[in-house]
């Protein structure tokens, strides 16, 4: 913090906070009364699944854990987390899974 004085580091709050206000006001406020078109909200609906893989996809690959070097039980991890998920559809089923998996191969591992 101390590369920052007082006064950028409120100038960029209040500019990230104008921005996101901006944004969500243009969807709720200006388009909230009127209907988006089908092939819109077709591509809308694949928003979360295309994001949730995007976030967690580094993790995976990268894990903080090991210095950022692929581990076994993270690849493993998320490949019963994508079965699981695909043949329950159920994302606290996957969720849990995944967990119980790397839990058990670390500590098989370690």
């Amino acid at each position: 913090m101390s590369q920052f004085d007082s006064l950028t580091l409120w100038t960029v709050i209040l500019g990230l906070a104008l921005g996101s206000f901006t944004l969500r006001f243009a969807f709720l406020a200006l388009m909230g009364d009127r209907s988006l078109p089908d092939w819109l909200m077709r591509h809308l609906r694949y928003t979360a699944v295309a994001i949730l893989p995007a976030l967690v996809t580094p993790l995976v690959a990268w894990p903080s854990a090991t210095g950022g070097l692929p581990s076994l039980p993270h690849l493993l991890a998320a490949l019963v987390a994508l079965v699981v998920g695909f043949l329950s559809k159920n994302i606290i089923a996957a969720m849990g899974a995944a967990a119980l998996t790397l839990y058990g191969l670390i500590q098989l591992i370690g």
